[in-house]
């Protein structure tokens, strides 16, 4: 929990810093906030691709996000992520069927930027949302979902994460990101509680009016 209020508290220093302190590409002696008088907003879609462990498999993670973006310099918007690993859970429930862990979470995220025009600059997403997990059967080619209460479960999470972000086009950007995953306990059956947290690492999409 203290290294969670810690890592929170830098989010929030980064986020106030970039809001507050973005300079200018073209004029470097003028410096924009998000009370400036002169100000642009815009907006971007993004999708990603990510590559993440979950109890100790290989998993994907596809996502989707929207944003608003003031002057520039902080983006505000919503996310959503689905994930799943790999196939390795054979009887776990002593029935002869295979299993994996499936499922998705999603919220709200606010993404500090810094030199957003500059043509490679960093960004600062951070998401606050809810998420579900459980276990799918495979059986005969088809795909089931568990809703029993001890193979599924609804969880918290919280999620910051770092993007070097590359400006392709004016209306094209793409980001190498890395991010920790924070989330409540998992109550599931053989399941450790903190069977989601981790490190994930891929990469973003972005088209819009940066």
């Amino acid at each position: 929990m203290n290294k969670l209020i810690i890592l929170f508290s830098m989010i929030i220093i980064a986020e106030m810093a970039a809001a507050q302190d973005y300079t200018r590409y073209e004029d470097k002696d003028e410096i924009q906030t998000i009370f400036s008088k002169r100000k642009s907003n815009g907006g971007y879609g993004a999708i990603s691709v990510s590559y993440t462990e979950i109890d100790h498999k290989d998993a994907i993670i596809m996502g989707a996000r929207g944003a608003w973006i003031i002057n520039h310099s902080l983006a505000i918007g919503l996310g959503g992520y689905g994930f799943v690993n790999d196939i390795n859970y054979d009887n776990v429930f002593d029935n002869n069927l295979n299993y994996n862990l499936a499922g998705g979470y999603g919220g709200l995220f606010i993404e500090p930027i810094l030199g957003s025009k500059l043509p490679v600059h960093l960004s600062f997403p951070v998401l606050f949302g809810l998420g579900g997990i459980a276990y799918v059967e495979h059986h005969n080619n088809w795909d089931y979902w568990w809703s029993t209460n001890d193979r599924s479960e609804v969880y918290w999470v919280f999620e910051p994460a770092v993007e070097l972000e590359f400006n392709v086009t004016r209306h094209f950007r793409m980001a190498a990101t890395a991010s920790y995953r924070f989330t409540s306990a998992i109550n599931m059956l053989y399941t450790d509680p903190e069977i989601l947290e981790g490190l994930t690492a891929g990469l973003v999409f972005k088209f819009g009016k940066f």
